[in-house]
């Protein structure tokens, strides 16, 4: 299946016919008759890069339907084909359905070619600008990541599981913007690099605070907010960890946010339950437990996002545990346990991927002051999935 195909919706079963046998040569086409079936296809079969409908069908007018176009792959090209040259079908389907092209019936195969091929242009465009957004720009967060995992392992540890729930619930809730709720949920502890290591290690224990403890603590979100705030694109994931804290029932409807605005209440939520959800399995709760006193609490928790993490398998299938020592560690391995230095300070903390500067950092403690050797970290089985 490519990634450029053009889907025509259109009641009139003949004129998909005669489109077919036009264009079939020059485009990857799909054929759908009605707007119904034109949605059907675009779940079951998208992305499309382009989607030429027509303005008057029975159900849905081409407006609406493109409309619902936007909302389930955003990044498709939108075209309209209709009889109906007025200037207020225009002026709909540009606003309401953010149109690329607006074409008038009969539209001659050499014009339709020719919009189509400038729509699947604009399509590249914006998949290329995306993909080098997610690629390029995950790569310099992975670098701040790393830094995090230096300065503060225990809160390194932390983020990377939860970027591992959000990257489930993204994909089990279908949402766009996903690389932004995974980078939140990445630099989710970015703040904690301000904290010492002790209150960490209170915290996650769930051990006692003092009053001014808590306030050091609950202040972490906003701090790495202030760290993220400047970053070019990245504002959005700052106002989303400034707000990790905050209960379900303070949001508004989505429908009195702006799109900016809902992605953003949706990633502090999305936050919300996984940070409170791993704060209950590191205190000893077991993962279901976990989520049965989140799904308890409507007031605090949105509940779709429960719902998608509850679908989770948080079984290490295909993981075995094997002891190790320093010169035979791997990339990609998990600390079963907390390593330490023999001076007592960790190193890493249990469940912590050991990553590309997690393990140099072990190296020169190895050679410098010497690591707690042997220890047990988990390992991918040879063929399992």
């Amino acid at each position: 299946m490519t990634e450029e195909r053009v889907l025509f919706v259109d009641d009139d079963s003949n004129l998909l016919a005669a489109l077919n046998r036009r264009l079939r040569k020059t485009f990857d086409l799909e054929l759908a008759v009605g707007p119904m079936q034109g949605l059907m296809l675009l779940e079951q079969s998208g992305p499309f890069a382009v989607v030429v409908a027509d303005m008057r069908m029975p159900e849905m007018d081409g407006v609406e339907f493109l409309r619902r176009v936007k909302e389930i792959s955003p990044d498709t090209v939108r075209i309209m084909l209709t009889g109906n040259a007025d200037m207020q079908t225009a002026i709909d389907a540009v606003n309401r359905g953010n149109i690329f092209r607006f074409l008038t019936k009969p539209c001659p195969y050499e014009t339709m070619t020719v919009a189509v091929q400038a729509g699947l242009e604009q399509y590249r465009l914006v998949t290329a600008e995306r993909d080098l957004l997610e690629k390029t720009l995950m790569g310099s967060i992975k670098v701040l990541a790393d830094m995090l995992s230096l300065a503060s392992p225990l809160a390194f540890s932390r983020a990377t599981r939860i970027r591992s729930y959000v990257r489930h619930i993204r994909h089990e809730m279908k949402l766009t913007n996903g690389w932004q709720y995974e980078i939140a949920g990445l630099l989710s502890e970015i703040g904690c690099v301000t904290l010492p290591t002790d209150l960490l290690e209170r915290v996650y224990a769930q051990a006692p605070l003092s009053d001014e403890e808590k306030t050091m603590f609950e202040t972490h979100p906003q701090v790495g907010a202030k760290l993220l705030g400047n970053i070019p694109r990245l504002k959005p994931i700052a106002q989303m960890i400034a707000a990790q804290q905050k209960p379900f029932k303070v949001y508004p409807a989505d429908e009195q946010l702006s799109d900016e605005a809902r992605t953003i209440a949706l990633g502090a939520q999305i936050l919300k339950v996984t940070l409170d959800f791993d704060q209950l399995v590191a205190s000893g709760v077991p993962h279901r437990e976990a989520l049965a006193v989140l799904r308890a609490k409507h007031d605090d928790y949105n509940g779709q996002i429960v719902a998608a993490l509850e679908t989770m398998h948080f079984e290490k299938i295909g993981q075995i545990v094997k002891t190790v020592r320093v010169r035979d560690l791997i990339i990609g391995m998990i600390a079963h346990e907390d390593i330490e230095a023999v001076n007592g300070l960790l190193l890493v903390p249990k469940g912590q991927e050991i990553t590309y500067p997690v393990l140099e950092r072990l190296r020169n403690f190895s050679k410098r002051i010497g690591v707690v050797e042997p220890f047990r970290v988990m390992i991918q089985q040879e063929g399992a999935k």
